[in-house]
Order: structure tokens, then sequence, then C-alpha cells
């Protein structure tokens, strides 16, 4: 046996707790959801026989297809505004002196130290005010405008290590800073982009207590909320199709997570060197 063989399994070893913990409620979740409404509770591990017909028939009947489009344009929507606003004030903050600059910087970081639950009530006042309860686009703004902070300091600090000779080898060759910014600048910062990206869409995806607050009618839910509704307020809770509904929501994160996975290592290791 190869010495590289023996530190990787040596290395698997050592992470094989972690990775149980991770994995193991996944499992209970996706066994849980297989199984009848009788065995659901039982102590049993193991099924006694694997039900998948539990998906399709969650799916005519929690609305969770509905629930599922509208996690889908919020949380795309809300990503493709904060990145759209975050790129501008990212590289002002990385090219640019100006008064007050490092002051932006710490009021960036220390707005990630407040909780969105303390501005609950205040944000269920003003939209109600303005008669926009229970709207898909209203979720939009305000998961927009809780992201953004994070998303300027993780881009900043990302544009800070590409190097300032390339833009300056297009300014020399007649490019505006449109042009350079657009052409040079951004192709460059494609993995910062996709990593903040991702993070974002989590953000939006998993949100729960700002759109229990601002939704009201079933058509209007979230994933979260059309899975917690399965639970609240009923005598008889089908955890077969909770789970099932559960594991549903997990597979589109999991998804974006696979397909963007070369990205997000990339952004997270290099924007960590400066």
């Amino acid at each position: 046996m190869s010495r590289k063989l023996k530190r990787s399994i040596l290395f698997w070893l050592l992470l094989s707790p972690i990775v149980v913990v991770i994995l193991f409620p996944y499992a209970v979740m996706t066994i849980s959801a297989l199984k009848s409404a009788t065995e659901v509770l039982n102590p049993n591990w193991w099924p006694s026989e694997l039900r998948w017909q539990n998906f399709p028939e969650m799916w005519q009947t929690s609305g969770i297809a509905e629930a599922l489009a509208n996690s889908l344009y919020v949380s795309a929507l809300s990503t493709v505004l904060t990145i759209l606003v975050s790129i501008p004030a990212a590289y002002a903050l990385s090219r640019y002196q100006f008064a007050g600059r490092d002051l932006f910087r710490q009021f960036l970081l220390v707005s990630q130290m407040l909780s969105p639950i303390v501005l609950v009530i205040g944000l269920f006042r003003l939209v109600a005010g303005a008669g926009m309860i229970d709207s898909l686009n209203v979720l939009v703004v305000i998961y927009t405008a809780f992201n953004i902070a994070f998303c300027v300091w993780m881009l900043q600090s990302y544009f800070s290590t590409i190097p300032r000779d390339l833009e300056e080898a297009a300014w020399m060759e007649g490019a505006s800073r449109w042009r350079t910014l657009i052409a040079v600048f951004l192709p460059l910062a494609v993995p910062a982009m996709v990593v903040t990206a991702i993070f974002t869409f989590i953000n939006a995806w998993n949100e729960f207590v700002i759109a229990l607050t601002m939704l009201r009618t079933e058509g209007t839910y979230t994933l979260p909320i059309r899975v917690f509704s399965l639970v609240a307020g009923r005598y008889t809770v089908d955890w077969h199709y909770v789970m099932a509904a559960a594991f549903v929501a997990s597979v589109p994160v999991a998804i974006l997570f696979a397909w963007l996975q070369r990205y997000l290592v990339r952004g997270l290791s290099i924007g960590a060197v400066k």
C-alpha cells in the first residue's frame, strides 16, 4: 500500500464522523419520505416497503409545485438584483479612494451582526402601510436589501486581488472604463460573483420569518412556508409527505452547488488571499 493511499484512508477515517453527522439528517429525511403513514413513526429504521409513490402523491396534494415556483422566482430575482447593485459598489470600494471609505466598509461588516428578525415588525408596518402585503415582489425587495451588504463585502475583498495593471493596459489600448469593466475586469471576477450569488440564493431560498410575516394566501407561499403549513395547525400530520416535501425543497440547492462547485472552491480560495 502506497504512502499516499495510507494518508487518504487516514484522512477519510478522521473525516468520517463529520460526514456522518452532516448526512444523518438527510438520511432520516429520505427514509422517512419513503415510509407509509403507519410506519413513519415506527422505531424501525428501514421501512418494510419503499413507497416511491409518496412523492407524486405529495406533489398533487400539498401545493408544493406552486411554492417551488414562488421560491425560484423570489430567490433568482433577488439574487440577480443583489449582484447588479453590489458589483458597482464593490468595484468603487476596491478601486477608488474617497472620504469615509473605511467607515463605510466597517458599516457593511457591522450590519451583518443585526438579525433581520429585529426589523420584522418595522418592515411589516411599512409594507402594510403601502398596501403591499402578500406580494412576492415585496420579498424580492427585502431580500435584496438584506443581502447587498454581504455581497458588497465579499466582492470588494475579491476585486482587490485583481491586478490594476490589466485595467491600465486596456485603458492604454483606448478602452473606456465601462468597456474595461465589462470585457476585462468582470470575467476575472466570475468565481467571486458565483460564490456570492450562491450564498445570496441560499439565503433567499431558506428564509422563513420574513416570508411568514409578509405572505397571507397559499398561492404566494414559498417553500419553507409551504412545508411549515403541512405541520402547523393540524390535528394529524402526514410526516411522510412532510419529509418528501423537505426532500424536494433540498434538491434545487444541492443541484446548484454541484453545478457550480468549481467556481465555489476557486472563489473561496482566491478571495481569501490578499
